[in-house]
Protein backbone atom coordinates (compact mmCIF):
# COMPACT_ATOMS: atom_id res chain seq x y z
CA UNK A 1 0.00 0.00 0.00
CA UNK A 2 1.24 3.60 -1.04
CA UNK A 3 1.11 6.79 1.14
CA UNK A 4 1.63 10.26 0.04
CA UNK A 5 4.30 11.16 2.75
CA UNK A 6 2.18 14.24 4.09
CA UNK A 7 -0.78 12.49 4.59
CA UNK A 8 -1.35 10.41 8.33
CA UNK A 9 -3.87 7.34 7.92
CA UNK A 10 -4.70 6.63 11.33
CA UNK A 11 -6.39 3.81 12.23
CA UNK A 12 -8.10 4.04 15.49
CA UNK A 13 -10.03 0.83 16.73
CA UNK A 14 -11.87 0.69 19.33
CA UNK A 15 -10.07 1.70 22.34
CA UNK A 16 -8.65 4.30 20.02
CA UNK A 17 -11.87 5.90 19.14
CA UNK A 18 -14.24 4.83 21.86
CA UNK A 19 -16.38 2.71 19.51
CA UNK A 20 -14.98 2.59 16.35
CA UNK A 21 -15.39 -0.68 15.83
CA UNK A 22 -19.36 -1.14 14.80
CA UNK A 23 -20.61 -4.07 12.78
CA UNK A 24 -17.43 -5.58 11.78
CA UNK A 25 -16.10 -2.44 10.13
CA UNK A 26 -12.88 -0.03 10.71
CA UNK A 27 -13.36 3.65 10.89
CA UNK A 28 -10.72 5.16 8.96
CA UNK A 29 -9.20 8.84 9.53
CA UNK A 30 -7.23 10.45 6.91
CA UNK A 31 -5.32 13.98 8.19
CA UNK A 32 -3.32 15.72 6.00
CA UNK A 33 -0.57 16.96 7.62
CA UNK A 34 0.81 19.57 5.10
CA UNK A 35 -2.82 21.60 5.93
CA UNK A 36 -2.24 22.99 9.52
CA UNK A 37 0.12 24.03 11.92
CA UNK A 38 2.34 22.25 14.45
CA UNK A 39 2.30 23.38 18.09
CA UNK A 40 5.24 22.67 20.60
CA UNK A 41 3.69 21.79 24.03
CA UNK A 42 6.86 21.29 25.47
CA UNK A 43 9.47 23.68 27.08
CA UNK A 44 12.99 23.13 26.88
CA UNK A 45 15.23 20.89 28.64
CA UNK A 46 18.08 23.47 30.14
CA UNK A 47 19.63 25.18 32.88
CA UNK A 48 15.95 26.86 34.12
CA UNK A 49 13.70 23.65 34.00
CA UNK A 50 11.45 24.05 36.21
CA UNK A 51 11.26 20.76 39.05
CA UNK A 52 9.89 19.67 42.17
CA UNK A 53 11.83 21.81 44.88
CA UNK A 54 13.37 18.48 46.29
CA UNK A 55 14.63 17.70 43.31
CA UNK A 56 17.95 20.25 43.75
CA UNK A 57 20.02 18.80 41.04
CA UNK A 58 17.86 20.45 38.33
CA UNK A 59 18.92 19.54 34.50
CA UNK A 60 22.69 18.85 33.90
CA UNK A 61 24.02 18.45 31.19
CA UNK A 62 27.84 17.30 30.30
CA UNK A 63 29.98 18.17 27.33
CA UNK A 64 31.78 14.59 26.28
CA UNK A 65 33.59 15.98 22.97
CA UNK A 66 32.70 18.98 21.19
CA UNK A 67 35.26 20.42 18.14
CA UNK A 68 37.53 19.46 15.27
CA UNK A 69 38.55 15.52 15.60
CA UNK A 70 42.38 14.80 14.70
CA UNK A 71 40.84 13.53 11.63
CA UNK A 72 39.56 17.02 10.81
CA UNK A 73 35.81 16.54 11.12
CA UNK A 74 33.61 18.02 14.07
CA UNK A 75 31.89 16.15 16.49
CA UNK A 76 30.06 17.01 19.03
CA UNK A 77 28.39 14.07 22.70
CA UNK A 78 27.03 15.20 25.90
CA UNK A 79 25.47 13.30 28.78
CA UNK A 80 22.55 14.57 30.92
CA UNK A 81 20.82 13.65 34.11
CA UNK A 82 17.42 14.22 35.11
CA UNK A 83 14.94 12.57 37.79
CA UNK A 84 11.88 11.86 36.24
CA UNK A 85 9.52 14.36 37.29
CA UNK A 86 10.62 17.94 35.80
CA UNK A 87 9.91 20.15 33.03
CA UNK A 88 7.32 18.81 30.48
CA UNK A 89 6.89 15.19 31.72
CA UNK A 90 4.53 12.30 31.83
CA UNK A 91 3.36 10.81 35.03
CA UNK A 92 2.68 7.22 34.37
CA UNK A 93 0.03 5.80 36.62
CA UNK A 94 2.13 3.89 39.06
CA UNK A 95 3.67 6.44 40.44
CA UNK A 96 0.47 7.26 42.82
CA UNK A 97 -1.38 3.56 42.28
CA UNK A 98 0.30 0.84 42.99
CA UNK A 99 0.03 -2.53 39.83
CA UNK A 100 -1.13 0.58 38.09
CA UNK A 101 0.67 1.11 34.27
CA UNK A 102 4.31 2.29 34.23
CA UNK A 103 5.85 4.42 31.25
CA UNK A 104 6.95 1.71 29.27
CA UNK A 105 3.64 -0.07 29.93
CA UNK A 106 1.97 3.20 28.11
CA UNK A 107 0.59 2.00 24.48
CA UNK A 108 0.81 4.38 21.88
CA UNK A 109 -2.99 4.27 21.39
CA UNK A 110 -3.07 6.10 25.03
CA UNK A 111 -0.71 9.04 23.81
CA UNK A 112 -2.13 10.12 20.53
CA UNK A 113 -5.68 11.21 19.84
CA UNK A 114 -8.32 13.90 19.46
CA UNK A 115 -7.88 16.85 22.29
CA UNK A 116 -10.06 19.22 24.13
CA UNK A 117 -8.95 22.35 25.69
CA UNK A 118 -10.88 23.47 29.47
CA UNK A 119 -9.89 27.25 29.75
CA UNK A 120 -9.97 28.14 33.11
CA UNK A 121 -7.14 30.78 33.50
CA UNK A 122 -9.59 33.27 34.64
CA UNK A 123 -10.38 31.82 37.94
CA UNK A 124 -7.18 30.11 37.62
CA UNK A 125 -4.80 33.17 37.59
CA UNK A 126 -7.61 35.43 39.94
CA UNK A 127 -8.13 33.01 42.40
CA UNK A 128 -4.89 31.59 44.69
CA UNK A 129 -4.66 27.88 44.59
CA UNK A 130 -7.83 27.54 42.23
CA UNK A 131 -9.04 24.07 42.20
CA UNK A 132 -11.03 23.08 38.40
CA UNK A 133 -13.98 22.16 39.47
CA UNK A 134 -17.28 19.35 38.51
CA UNK A 135 -18.55 22.85 37.68
CA UNK A 136 -16.32 23.89 35.38
CA UNK A 137 -16.36 20.74 33.41
CA UNK A 138 -19.72 21.01 33.11
CA UNK A 139 -20.15 24.22 31.88
CA UNK A 140 -17.61 23.86 29.09
CA UNK A 141 -19.68 20.87 27.89
CA UNK A 142 -22.98 22.92 28.26
CA UNK A 143 -20.92 25.30 25.50
CA UNK A 144 -19.12 22.67 23.48
CA UNK A 145 -20.84 19.69 23.81
CA UNK A 146 -20.25 16.20 26.04
CA UNK A 147 -16.12 15.91 26.06
CA UNK A 148 -15.62 12.77 23.38
CA UNK A 149 -14.71 9.28 24.75
CA UNK A 150 -11.21 8.37 24.48
CA UNK A 151 -9.58 12.16 24.19
CA UNK A 152 -7.07 13.80 25.87
CA UNK A 153 -8.23 16.47 28.17
CA UNK A 154 -6.12 19.79 28.79
CA UNK A 155 -6.45 22.03 31.37
CA UNK A 156 -5.10 25.34 30.39
CA UNK A 157 -4.52 27.28 33.81
CA UNK A 158 -2.90 30.52 32.36
CA UNK A 159 0.23 29.26 34.53
CA UNK A 160 2.30 28.60 31.53
CA UNK A 161 3.31 32.24 31.05
CA UNK A 162 5.21 32.47 33.84
CA UNK A 163 7.70 30.17 32.64
CA UNK A 164 10.74 29.36 33.76
CA UNK A 165 10.40 31.87 36.84
CA UNK A 166 10.15 29.44 39.40
CA UNK A 167 8.45 32.22 42.05
CA UNK A 168 5.46 32.84 39.76
CA UNK A 169 5.34 29.22 38.65
CA UNK A 170 5.44 27.43 41.73
CA UNK A 171 5.01 30.37 43.73
CA UNK A 172 8.18 30.06 45.79
CA UNK A 173 12.23 30.05 44.54
CA UNK A 174 12.82 28.37 47.62
CA UNK A 175 14.78 24.68 47.06
CA UNK A 176 14.54 21.58 49.05
CA UNK A 177 11.69 20.47 51.77
CA UNK A 178 11.25 23.79 53.22
CA UNK A 179 9.61 24.96 49.93
CA UNK A 180 6.70 22.42 50.19
CA UNK A 181 4.71 24.50 52.61
CA UNK A 182 5.04 27.53 50.21
CA UNK A 183 4.01 26.07 46.82
CA UNK A 184 1.00 27.84 45.37
CA UNK A 185 -0.44 26.84 41.85
CA UNK A 186 -3.90 25.37 40.57
CA UNK A 187 -4.52 22.06 39.63
CA UNK A 188 -7.70 19.60 39.85
CA UNK A 189 -10.23 19.14 42.47
CA UNK A 190 -10.32 15.85 43.62
CA UNK A 191 -14.14 16.01 42.83
CA UNK A 192 -13.74 17.22 39.22
CA UNK A 193 -11.13 13.82 38.88
CA UNK A 194 -13.79 11.67 40.05
CA UNK A 195 -16.27 12.94 38.05
CA UNK A 196 -14.11 12.54 34.95
CA UNK A 197 -13.63 8.80 35.55
CA UNK A 198 -16.94 8.07 36.44
CA UNK A 199 -19.07 9.92 33.50
CA UNK A 200 -16.48 10.13 31.00
CA UNK A 201 -13.56 8.28 29.38
CA UNK A 202 -10.57 10.44 28.59
CA UNK A 203 -7.05 8.98 27.89
CA UNK A 204 -4.65 11.16 29.68
CA UNK A 205 -5.21 15.16 31.35
CA UNK A 206 -2.67 17.71 30.88
CA UNK A 207 -2.04 20.64 32.04
CA UNK A 208 0.25 24.29 32.13
CA UNK A 209 1.23 23.31 35.92
CA UNK A 210 3.99 21.45 37.71
CA UNK A 211 1.22 19.20 38.96
CA UNK A 212 -1.89 17.61 38.60
CA UNK A 213 -2.80 18.22 41.76
CA UNK A 214 -2.79 22.02 43.02
CA UNK A 215 0.14 23.55 45.00
CA UNK A 216 -1.24 23.25 48.72
CA UNK A 217 -2.04 19.64 48.12
CA UNK A 218 -0.88 16.33 50.80
CA UNK A 219 -2.86 13.90 49.79
CA UNK A 220 -2.40 14.27 45.94
CA UNK A 221 -6.01 12.80 45.55
CA UNK A 222 -6.55 13.83 42.09
CA UNK A 223 -3.41 12.11 40.69
CA UNK A 224 -4.88 8.95 43.02
CA UNK A 225 -8.22 8.97 41.41
CA UNK A 226 -6.70 9.32 37.75
CA UNK A 227 -3.87 6.85 38.15
CA UNK A 228 -6.54 4.29 39.88
CA UNK A 229 -7.84 4.42 36.43
CA UNK A 230 -4.40 4.15 34.56
CA UNK A 231 -5.12 7.66 33.48
CA UNK A 232 -1.76 9.44 32.80
CA UNK A 233 -0.83 13.47 33.52
CA UNK A 234 1.17 15.29 31.62
CA UNK A 235 2.66 18.38 33.52
CA UNK A 236 4.46 21.53 32.77
CA UNK A 237 2.75 21.48 29.19
CA UNK A 238 3.55 25.03 26.83
CA UNK A 239 1.52 27.37 24.63
CA UNK A 240 -1.72 25.96 25.55
CA UNK A 241 -2.82 29.34 24.83
CA UNK A 242 -1.89 28.53 20.82
CA UNK A 243 -4.90 25.61 20.98
CA UNK A 244 -8.46 25.55 19.41
CA UNK A 245 -10.72 24.50 22.04
CA UNK A 246 -11.61 21.78 20.02
CA UNK A 247 -10.25 20.06 16.90
CA UNK A 248 -6.31 19.65 17.10
CA UNK A 249 -4.49 16.49 17.66
CA UNK A 250 -1.60 15.75 20.46
CA UNK A 251 0.93 13.07 20.22
CA UNK A 252 2.51 12.81 23.58
CA UNK A 253 5.58 10.50 23.36
CA UNK A 254 7.82 10.25 26.87
CA UNK A 255 11.38 8.31 26.81
CA UNK A 256 9.89 4.46 27.32
CA UNK A 257 11.82 4.00 30.64
CA UNK A 258 11.16 0.43 31.78
CA UNK A 259 9.40 0.88 34.88
CA UNK A 260 9.32 4.31 35.43
CA UNK A 261 7.05 6.28 37.21
CA UNK A 262 7.36 9.36 34.87
CA UNK A 263 9.84 10.62 31.86
CA UNK A 264 10.56 13.77 30.34
CA UNK A 265 7.91 14.49 27.42
CA UNK A 266 7.75 15.54 24.14
CA UNK A 267 4.37 16.88 23.46
CA UNK A 268 3.04 18.36 20.02
CA UNK A 269 -0.42 19.08 18.91
CA UNK A 270 -1.33 19.62 15.49
CA UNK A 271 -4.36 21.53 14.32
CA UNK A 272 -6.07 21.23 11.32
CA UNK A 273 -6.52 24.41 8.75
CA UNK A 274 -9.93 25.49 8.25
CA UNK A 275 -10.20 24.12 4.69
CA UNK A 276 -9.01 20.72 5.83
CA UNK A 277 -11.57 18.65 6.37
CA UNK A 278 -10.89 15.12 8.47
CA UNK A 279 -11.87 12.75 6.24
CA UNK A 280 -13.21 9.21 7.28
CA UNK A 281 -14.63 6.23 5.95
CA UNK A 282 -15.86 2.66 6.79
CA UNK A 283 -14.07 -0.61 5.50
CA UNK A 284 -14.83 -3.91 6.36
CA UNK A 285 -12.36 -5.94 8.52
CA UNK A 286 -12.55 -8.93 6.45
Amino acid sequence: MKYNCTLLSIYLIAICMGSCRESGQEVIISLDLSQGDWIDLSCPFDENTIYWPTDTQGFLMDTVAFGVTEQDYFYSAFSFCSAEHGGTHLDAPIHFSQGKLSVGDLGLDQLISKAVVVDVSANALAQKDYLVSVEDLVQWEAENGEIPSQTILLLRTGYGQFWPDREKYLGTSQLGPEAIPSLHFPGLGPEAASWLTENRNVKAVGLDTPSIDFGQSTAFEAHRILFAENIPAFENLANLDQLPTKGAWVIALPMPIAGGSGAPLRAEAFVPSAKESIKSQNTNFN
